[in-house]
């Protein structure tokens, strides 16, 4: 489903599936139900489990609790984040910055998602850095819509080094500016692609 291998829309059907990852039904039960539970399937009348469409209302939901999340990590990691932190946060950016020169989406979302894991880990705050975990499918699968437009490319370096330059001059108030802006600028591109 994140890879796009299933499209959004299609059905699950749990025989095919367990044939094709030579498993017994029970797993492939047990996982579209996990599924189900993390919103990456639902389970339509007299049609049974689909892939989960991106729809805005949903990019919204998702994007208005990671960005309150996302506020309050950078609010902690500012106090708490280790001069090693700093220069793995720089070289995520770098090695973001690197991977969206290419054409592999797959890897500039994962490089994307490697930087902000920086910062969670940054706040010293494990119960954050599992609620942030528990929304990691749903945000790669947003992370990977947006960075289909090359264009947000040069602006996710942009706000990364912002992010990074506000959290390093403890700046607080700029920060969680930078940050909300930065989900904020997320949420417009994929719902600008739903609309084409």
């Amino acid at each position: 489903i994140l890879k796009g291998e299933l499209k959004p829309g299609e059905r699950l059907i749990e025989v095919a599936l367990a044939q094709r990852l030579g498993v017994s039904r029970t797993p492939v039960r047990e996982a579209i139900h996990k599924l189900e539970q993390e919103g990456l399937v639902v389970m339509a009348p007299r049609k049974g489990a689909q892939v989960a469409t991106i729809s805005a209302q949903s990019v919204r939901d998702v994007l208005e609790v990671r960005k309150a999340m996302e506020c309050l990590a950078v609010c902690l990691a500012i106090s708490r984040i280790t001069p090693q932190e700093r220069i793995a946060l720089r070289q995520a950016e770098e090695a973001f910055a690197a991977a969206s020169r290419g054409n592999d989406l797959r890897l500039i979302a994962q490089k994307d998602e490697e930087f902000h894991k920086v910062i969670y880990m940054a706040t010293k705050n494990p119960k954050l850095d599992m609620l942030l975990n528990n929304l990691r499918e749903q945000m790669y699968r947003y992370r990977l819509e947006y960075v289909k437009d090359a264009r947000a490319h040069s602006i996710l370096i942009s706000e990364h080094n912002d992010i990074i330059d506000k959290l390093s001059k403890k700046d607080e108030e700029n920060t969680k500016i930078v940050i909300r802006q930065h989900i904020t600028n997320q949420e417009k591109g994929i719902i600008r692609l739903l609309n084409k």
